[in-house]
């Protein structure tokens, strides 16, 4: 409350002894004023009883003739004090004569209700931040988040007319009004609401902060299996998981890429299941999972500009249609390299946040500085063994505990597809095995998912994905089948394939003893069908790593790429890139991917001395035995 003054000015109002006369804002109600209490009046009508006077615009009584001294008119102000509040609601005043006093202005404290105590026929008053904006054929829709929960707030104008045009997203507001039932959902309709500024907005902000800061803690949840290595990643995966429970507590959509293969849909459906069941229980709406969360594939290892324009313009369209925010963008199995950088760059003009989970070897001077989140078992000291599929699923655990059970499985999915040589395989495939799952099933999944995500390709495939991989799938029996259809139509795709490549691959022998196998896939493979080329290159190579029992490189190249796969050498596919770039002038080489797996792309017209230039760096590779398929195999379990 702010002090006016009457009377002495330079009075100390701690010191005053003065009688206190309030002066109520237009907005004050009964519940600002109490018995024994003088106001500042004016009158308001004059009746044959007495002089009936306002002391706000909700405050109004009777000054009966009795307790009058002097004669009024309409308009006229007084001093009264408040004699009594009847139980009907009505309001007696006595008109006060006061030598010397001091004025307080008081403003309006309505009782404010959190949203999560909202019930229907209530009238009541909220303060929070605006997160949508939406206007209807009718009214505007403002949702309103408090840090307690989320209410749509339904103000009308003129029908398909904006209301309030001075409030946008983001701001502090104060809305009153009624509490009706909407779809099975409280809903506001709005009397007032005003956008508030100042200490009062900051004060409120905080609240609102503290508030979904606590509600978007990540749960506890112990390993799957223990595992030092991936301990390292468990305090950025939770602070990730609160960071996504956070975005969706404050109503922000988040736009999900992923790599499509099945390390990357053993990543994304996961979190995808756990952030879309949280969506759910947060928001008041059916159709909030929809709206807030979309999860869609990229062919290529790393996030191009076709794909950063489809989601910047899906944004664009989203806030203009729906009043959203832009949304969070999830990068799962891909985003950490500097190919992705002029995506990115892109996306920095707007509001989006950027979030990376992946597990290829990572540019961090190139991305970290456009990324807000980062998470890669490379910059702990760790590689490519720890799959991004194996660290989503604690992801999605850490924001929805309650899908444990259905991911028991998953992790094991995830590395036999991304061909980890962790050593800690033998542990998640004991761990399938315990939910019903033998080594067996496990591949065939995998090589369902990579079938269904070769014809998917940009399509998120999302009922089909869940069936395959039995997560959020309703239908063991269905699953099942999926499978076995899927991996039958993927393995005879890949005995076509090769038997179309055998009679036209080349082999020699390195010298570092290993051996090297290639492939003109452009003149030898089937085009436009699976298996793709990468898919191609390492079927190819896991055969003759089966027939030699050697140390194996293979490579698959076209008019303008190459696909990379080694087993037992020590490649380091990141770093060959970088070399060949400076050293081959005008290759144009790009491209990256693990220490054994990876892609180039080179100018066409340069391949036969980009080609050359890496295999004389294979032949300087060192052997490695811990970098060979056979010694995980022997490790894990054979169910």
């Amino acid at each position: 409350m702010t002090a006016g003054n009457a009377g002495d000015s330079g009075t100390n109002a701690r010191d005053d002894s003065r009688s206190v006369v309030y002066d109520l804002a237009p907005d004050c109600t009964a519940e600002d004023v109490d018995v024994g209490e003088y106001y500042h009046a004016v009158v308001n009508g004059v009746v044959a009883y007495g002089v009936f006077v306002d002391v706000s615009d909700e405050v109004s009584g009777l000054v009966h003739e009795s307790n009058l001294d002097g004669d009024y008119d309409v308009g006229d102000r007084l001093l009264v004090r408040l004699d009594e509040i009847r139980e009907n609601g009505d309001i007696a005043f006595t008109e006060a004569t006061l030598d010397d006093y001091r004025t307080v202005a008081v403003d309006h404290q309505p009782t404010i209700t959190p949203i999560e105590e909202l019930s229907v026929g209530e009238t009541v008053t909220v303060e929070g931040a605006v997160i949508q904006i939406k206007q209807t054929a009718g009214p505007t829709v403002f949702r309103c988040c408090d840090g307690t929960g989320i209410v749509a707030c339904t103000a009308f104008e003129e029908a398909g007319v904006r209301a309030h045009p001075d409030v946008d997203l983001d701001d502090i507001v104060r809305i009153s009004g009624s509490v009706e039932e909407h779809e099975g959902s409280p809903q506001i309709e709005v009397e007032s609401l005003a956008r508030l500024s100042g200490s009062a907005a900051e004060r409120i902000r905080e609240r609102v902060d503290a508030g979904l800061d606590d509600r978007a803690e990540p749960h506890d949840v112990d390993p799957l299996v223990e595992w030092e290595a991936f301990e390292k990643l468990r305090p950025n995966l939770r602070e990730l998981a609160r960071r996504l429970r956070r975005t969706v507590l404050e109503g922000r959509p988040i736009r999900v890429r992923h790599h499509a293969d099945g390390d990357g849909m053993c990543a994304s459906l996961p979190v995808q299941v756990a952030l879309e069941r949280f969506i759910t229980a947060v928001h008041d709406d059916d159709d909030a999972p929809r709206h807030l969360i979309k999860r869609l594939p990229s062919k290529a290892p790393f996030y191009e500009m076709e794909d950063v324009t489809r989601d910047l313009n899906f944004a664009l369209e989203g806030r203009e249609r729906h009043g959203q925010k832009l949304p969070l963008l999830l990068m799962l199995d891909n985003g950490s390299t500097e190919e992705d950088v002029p995506a990115y760059e892109n996306l920095a003009h707007y509001d989006v946040p950027i979030v990376v989970v992946d597990h290829h070897h990572p540019d961090p001077d190139a991305v970290n500085g456009l990324l807000d989140a980062h998470v890669n078992p490379y910059l702990h000291g760790e590689d490519y063994r720890i799959t991004t599929g194996m660290m989503c699923v604690e992801l999605a655990r850490m924001i929805d505990p309650e899908m444990t059970d259905e991911l028991r499985h998953v992790p094991a999915v995830a590395g036999l597809s991304d061909r980890s040589k962790a050593e800690t395989m033998a542990a998640f495939i004991d761990l399938a095995g315990e939910a019903g799952y033998g080594r067996d099933d496990l591949s065939r999944i995998g090589e369902a998912l990579d079938y269904a995500a070769h014809w998917l390709r940009y399509s998120e495939g999302k009922t089909l994905v869940s069936d395959v991989l039995n997560v959020d799938c309703d239908d063991e029996r269905r699953h099942r089948e999926l499978v076995d259809f899927l991996a039958d139509r993927a393995e005879r795709d890949v005995d076509r394939q090769l038997s179309a490549l055998e009679p036209h691959v080349e082999h020699e022998r390195l010298e570092n003893d290993a051996h090297l196998y290639r492939v003109d896939l452009d003149d030898f493979a089937y085009r436009f069908t699976y298996p793709a080329p990468g898919k191609t290159t390492g079927n190819l190579h896991d055969r003759k790593v089966e027939e030699t029992g050697d140390p194996v490189i293979t490579i698959g190249y076209g008019p303008d790429f190459a696909v990379l796969r080694s087993d037992g050498v020590r490649l380091d596919i990141p770093e060959m890139v970088a070399e060949l770039d400076e050293e081959v002038g005008g290759g144009g080489v790009s491209g990256g991917g693990h220490l054994v797996v990876g892609s180039i792309k080179f100018v066409k017209g340069m391949r036969s001395e980009v080609i050359d230039a890496l295999v004389e760096k294979m032949s300087e590779a060192e052997l490695d035995e811990e970098l060979s398929s056979a010694a995980t195999l022997d490790t894990c379990s054979s169910d």
